[in-house]
């Protein structure tokens, strides 16, 4: 077997309960071999067993007290995968399904897609297995101190500074940084995704969704083509989902699409943003709500499903935008995309396709733009507002979106130079997984064995 199978096939036997964990490791390491061909020193330094495993995991218990009074308990994680190119970065999940190997994989995923940024971040993922959803406003600011209490003595400005993720907003943000404050008497920028009257950052709510779209306008550029005129298809409908809509409109495109936990939207006349603002955002409603606001959206409800296939991918669009949650795109909704002419797909969650949906995607050559590149938008600006609160300043909305322009698209131009380099031209997984790859793994050789 070869190095990364090695690797691999050690991860599943001392993993095998981790299955999330395991699929980003065997989407990242089988197309690592190539540069570790290439680069011996990665094999003889034992780069992947030591990327593959977190520098430190805390696991820790969280206690707070209801409305009704009674006393709750949820678990707590922050996983702090690798650390060789800058202090920790990644969001904080709030969300029932939260455990250890859906952190593991996304903080794998992170410190990836933090280097492609090409900002000075790591690799780190936490969160806990609440669930905000039918909270009071008191009960989550409750959690959020309970579980801060745990977490501040493991973080800091420069050693690892969390942001936000599903379930975890600005009302969140802001709970998780008064605690942090309160006690330790600091106010720095600990937390990224805050308020804009306390350190904030303008354009980093629309960054991933913004990001998104800039990706994929250069990776369409390179192919000769545009969004200009493309019915696209986004699922989702939080801040990245909202703001993918927002800007395909700014670029000539028309979103037909969003969906939630619950159902999802198809408005052939496009996806009005300032309802979906209103219902998701102000009203913290279900997009039934949508369609009760917006007369030609029809809403289809989970129930009405086909087993195993999310019928939104079923929609004729030229683009799709999966913005919601891992492993959401199949295999089947990817042939079906692709049955019905769809010539791009660019993710804004993290991992939402499957690995045979990957291979689908790969096989008919069309513009795929996977997670860890398309998406780091988010990630890309929570370093810019990082940068702003280390110089006490605070930037134009104009110049932050400029920035993450920059960045965006020079993240692409990085992605294709390395797959050509491989003789891969246009495969954007290699390409981008490489290219983060090498400098993690350049960094930890020159830090030495610690």
């Amino acid at each position: 077997m070869s190095y990364s199978e090695n690797v691999l096939s050690a991860l599943k036997a001392r993993y095998p309960y981790q299955p999330e964990f395991l699929q980003a490791a065997e989407e990242i390491l089988k197309t690592l071999q190539p540069a570790l061909d290439k680069n011996p020193v990665y094999e003889k330094n034992k780069i992947l067993e030591r990327l593959t495993e977190p520098e430190r995991t805390f696991s820790f218990r969280v206690e707070w007290v209801d409305d009704k009074g009674q006393i709750q308990v949820n678990h707590g994680y922050r996983v702090q995968f690798n650390s060789a190119i800058g202090p920790y970065k990644g969001g904080l999940r709030f969300h029932p399904s939260v455990n250890e190997g859906i952190l593991k994989f996304l903080g794998l995923e992170q410190i990836l897609k933090n280097s492609l940024t090409g900002t000075p971040i790591g690799g780190a993922k936490g969160g806990a297995d609440f669930d905000p959803k039918g909270k009071s406003d008191n009960e989550v600011m409750r959690f959020c101190q309970a579980f801060m209490i745990q977490l501040y003595r493991y973080i800091g400005a420069t050693v690892d500074v969390p942001a936000g993720d599903i379930g975890v907003g600005g009302r969140e943000i802001g709970y998780l940084y008064g605690a942090y404050k309160r006690l330790t008497t600091r106010y720095e920028g600990i937390l990224t995704g805050k308020g804009l009257t306390y350190g904030g950052s303008l354009a980093r709510t629309e960054a991933t969704g913004y990001g998104l779209v800039y990706f994929t306008d250069a990776m369409l550029k390179d192919r000769g083509d545009s969004l200009k005129g493309k019915i696209c298809s986004v699922s989702g409908a939080g801040n990245v989902a909202t703001y993918c809509c927002e800007k395909l409109y700014q670029m000539g495109a028309t979103p037909v699409t969003v969906s939630d936990s619950r159902g999802f939207i198809y408005d052939p006349n496009g996806i009005k943003v300032d309802v979906l603002e209103q219902v998701k955002q102000q009203e913290r409603a279900p997009l039934s709500r949508y369609a009760e606001l917006v007369p030609t959206a029809k809403f289809t409800p989970v129930s009405a499903y086909p087993a195993g296939r999310h019928p939104v991918w079923d929609v004729k669009v030229d683009a799709a935008f999966p913005c919601a949650t891992q492993n959401e795109l199949n295999e089947e909704d990817a042939k079906a995309l692709l049955k019905n002419g769809c010539k791009c797909v660019a993710e804004g969650a993290n991992m939402p396709s499957t690995i045979g949906a990957i291979n689908e995607f790969l096989k008919a050559g069309i513009a795929y733009g996977p997670a860890k590149a398309a998406n780091a938008g988010g990630v890309a600006t929570s370093q810019l507002e990082m940068e702003q609160n280390a110089g006490m300043t605070a930037w134009t909305f104009e110049e932050v979106d400029g920035k993450l322009h920059n960045i965006m698209t020079n993240l692409y131009n990085n992605a294709a130079a390395t797959a050509r380099e491989f003789k891969l031209d246009g495969n954007l997984v290699l390409g981008a997984n490489i290219a983060g790859f090498r400098k993690v793994a350049e960094a930890m050789i020159a830090q030495g064995v610690i």
